[in-house]
């Protein structure tokens, strides 16, 4: 016995079976998704304090070991991350971007003590330069990359705005094996 079908279900069979044929024609000619956009920061600036990344050991002048610092990069590459811990427990982190819009770079530290430091600055002669000049202390660090891989990281503070510097702190990185 053959079973039969009221004519509107034949059509709504009918449809869904041209609905299933054409798919496969439609999903080919179908666009295919938006690429995922250029990763944002790529740009050789975005690349000028990468000689700071890495795990260093921290020595003062003297020889005396300062701290230890972890820097590594975040957000795509887009910005770096510090990770300071210092004798007595003192502890700090700084977040680090070139800014494109006013091409200096800027750093926000923050540290176990309250304290807060926002710099900004540039890249002049090899040297990563960072500073504020604002309120009763301004502060100016300066990063240098050493022949054999080594930085330096000399800290200043100026309490009459800028005539004359006194050392804050004198570092020396030492990349841990």
């Amino acid at each position: 016995m053959t079973k039969s079908f009221p004519p509107a279900a034949k059509r709504k069979s009918r449809a869904l079976l041209a609905t299933m044929l054409a798919l496969p024609a439609a999903l080919a000619g179908a666009q295919s998704p938006p690429a995922p956009p250029a990763p944002a920061c790529t740009s050789a600036e975005y690349r000028q304090f990468d000689f700071w990344l890495g795990t260093w050991d921290v020595f003062q002048p003297d020889g005396q070991k300062a701290g230890e610092n972890r820097i590594e990069t975040i957000g795509a590459g887009c910005a770096l991350l510090e990770s300071w811990s210092g004798r007595g427990g003192f502890t700090g982190k700084s977040l680090n971007i070139y800014d494109r819009d006013d091409k200096r770079w800027h750093q926000t530290w923050v540290d176990s003590s309250g304290g807060l430091l926002i710099i900004a600055g540039s890249l002049v002669d090899k040297r990563m330069v960072l500073g504020s000049e604002s309120g009763s202390t301004w502060q100016r660090i300066t990063w240098t990359p050493n022949e054999g891989g080594s930085v330096g990281q000399y800290w200043e503070s100026s309490a009459d705005a800028g005539k004359t510097w006194t050392v804050a702190f004198d570092g020396k990185y030492v990349r841990r094996p």
